[in-house]
C-alpha cells in the first residue's frame, strides 16, 4: 500500500496511537479524517499537524452509535469521493480487577467500544472500500487479543474478537483489492488509562508490568510499515513479539510467566 494521494480514516484520532497514526499519514501525503469522541483531543491533533493540517478533517462522534457512524461516513464519502483505507484503533481498557469483581456496565461499554465500534467502522465502510483499485482495514487489537492477561479478561476477550474478525476477514477478502491486517501492539505510553475512566498513576503502572514500553509514536511508524509491505499480522514492540512466540510454543508457559509479573499487582482472593 502507497499511502501519497489516498485518504483514510483513523478512529481514536484525538490523541495516544491515533493521533500518530494521522501525523504519520499526513507526513507521508495522506488525507486523513480523524474521527473521535473527544473533541479537544481532535482539536490537538490539527494543532499538532501544523502546516499539514488542511488536509485533515476532524469529526467527533461516538463509535458505539451505529446510526451516527452511519451518517456521518456517507457524509465523509460524499464530501471526499472517495476513502481509501480504515484504521480501526479506537479502544478503551478495563479496570485491574478479576472478572469476578467487573461491572456489568463496564463489560458492556468495552465491548462496544473494541469490537462493536470496530465493526460498525468496518461494515459501513467496507462496501465503499471494495471499488477501490487498493484500500485497506487496519484493526488494532492488543497482544492481549492471543495471550490471557489477568486483570483483563474481558479486554483480552474484546481484542480477540477484533482479532478473529480481521483474519475472517482476510479469507473472505483474498480475492479484493482490499487488504486487511491486524496489529497487535505490547505495552505502550498512551492515555487509554484516562480514556478508560481509570485513574492514572499505580493503574498505569500495572499495564507496564508486562514489558517494555513503546511510544506512540514509533507504534505508529512500525504499523505503517508492516502495512505498506502488506503484513496480515503486525507485531509491535519486542514483548508483542517475544510472547507471540512463547504462546505458539506453549500456551501454559507464556500465561504462567504473564501472571507471575502480574499477580502481585492484582487483588488476591
Amino acid at each position: 500500500m502507497n499511502f501519497e494521494n489516498k485518504t483514510f480514516v483513523v478512529t481514536g484520532g484525538g490523541g495516544g496511537l491515533g493521533r500518530e497514526l494521522v501525523l504519520n499519514l499526513l507526513s507521508k501525503g495522506s488525507t486523513v479524517i480523524a474521527l473521535d469522541r473527544n473533541a479537544a483531543g481532535l482539536e490537538e491533533t490539527k494543532k499538532c499537524a501544523g502546516q499539514l493540517s488542511k488536509f485533515l478533517f476532524i469529526h467527533q462522534v461516538d463509535i458505539t452509535d451505529r446510526e451516527a457512524v452511519i451518517s456521518l461516513i456517507h457524509q465523509v464519502i460524499a464530501g471526499h469521493e472517495r476513502i481509501d483505507g480504515l484504521f480501526n484503533n479506537a479502544g478503551i481498557i478495563q479496570p485491574f480487577i478479576p472478572l469476578k469483581d467487573l461491572d456489568e456496565g463496564i463489560i458492556e461499554k468495552i465491548f462496544n467500544v473494541n469490537f462493536f465500534g470496530t465493526l460498525n467502522l468496518t461494515k459501513v465502510l467496507l462496501p465503499h472500500l471494495l471499488t477501490r483499485p487498493e484500500a485497506v482495514i487496519v484493526n488494532i487489537a492488543s497482544m492481549g487479543g492471543f495471550l490471557p492477561v489477568p486483570g483483563q479478561s474481558i479486554y483480552c476477550a474484546s481484542k480477540a474478537a477484533v482479532k478473529l474478525m480481521t483474519e475472517g476477514l482476510q479469507a473472505e477478502l483474498k480475492k479484493s483489492t482490499v487488504q486487511a491486517s491486524v496489529v497487535f501492539p505490547g505495552a505502550m505510553k498512551t492515555d487509554i488509562m484516562t480514556n478508560s475512566g481509570l485513574a492514572t498513576g499505580k493503574g498505569e503502572e500495572k499495564a507496564k508490568q508486562a514489558g517494555k514500553i513503546l511510544s506512540p509514536k514509533d507504534a505508529a511508524a512500525q504499523i505503517l510499515n508492516g502495512v505498506a509491505a502488506g503484513k496480515p499480522r503486525i507485531f509491535i514492540g519486542t514483548d508483542s513479539k517475544l510472547m507471540d512466540f512463547l504462546y505458539r510454543l506453549s500456551p501454559a508457559l507464556a500465561t504462567n510467566m504473564l501472571y507471575k509479573k502480574l499477580q502481585s499487582k492484582l487483588p488476591q482472593n
